[in-house]
């Protein structure tokens, strides 16, 4: 009995692939999400683990893998359908912030990507590294301050929502940035700010940087 009903769901993913078009393939425009929205049910039923390697797409499967790929380095790796989204025009996949950073795209709020369904695959694997793949960088220093006095600039999102959610957990404030929201917390004198940097980090928001208040 269990096999058959293993078979029957293997057949149901198979149908569900194929009417997203068998061999999906498209190329968009990728967002991520973390700590903001952690704990939350996804459209599975389970809750949203940032550090998981998932992603929420409209379209695609909940359950089935696909293939991301970063169009700017080549890297391409594996992830999991297991949400619904991304709800905002002109995006075609939300990544998780595991990843947004197993992808390099976690140092931005957008990135070109390429994204097409697989029949199988394990969820964190690179299928390619990418020879252009970016290092990865140390957080840029900050000018001196006159004042002694920093800001530390946590992180940018393309969602205001989700800057906000981010404020609201990390006590800081949100900075509209043209068409970006930033979450900024302080000010602090240079050790308070250089703790409060570690601390982003150390929460996975390692772009977390000083910033000078003159």
């Amino acid at each position: 009995m269990r096999s058959r009903a293993d078979a029957s769901v293997a057949l149901a993913t198979l149908l569900l692939l194929s009417g997203c078009g068998g061999g999906y393939a498209k190329t968009g425009l990728a967002s991520w999400y973390g700590e903001e929205l952690a704990g939350r049910p996804t459209a599975t039923g389970e809750r949203f683990d940032p550090a998981g390697f998932t992603a929420a797409h409209r379209r695609l499967p909940l359950g089935s893998v696909a293939q991301v790929t970063n169009l700017a380095t080549g890297r391409s790796i594996l992830v999991r359908i297991n949400d619904r989204g991304p709800y905002r025009h002109g995006r075609l996949i939300d990544l998780s912030r595991g990843s947004a950073q197993l992808l390099g795209t976690d140092r931005r709020a957008l990135a070109k990507v390429r994204v097409r369904a697989v029949p199988h695959g394990r969820p964190g694997t690179v299928v390619a590294d990418g020879r252009g793949a970016a290092p990865v960088a140390q957080p840029p220093v900050a000018p001196r301050s006159a004042s002694g006095l920093y800001l530390v600039q946590v992180a940018t999102f393309a969602s205001q929502d989700r800057a906000l959610a981010l404020a609201t957990q990390m006590a800081g404030v949100v900075v509209p940035a043209g068409a970006l929201w930033r979450v900024q917390q302080g000010p602090f004198d240079a050790a308070a700010a250089q703790q409060a940097r570690d601390a982003a980090a150390a929460r996975g928001y390692a772009d977390a940087h000083l910033v000078a208040t003159d």
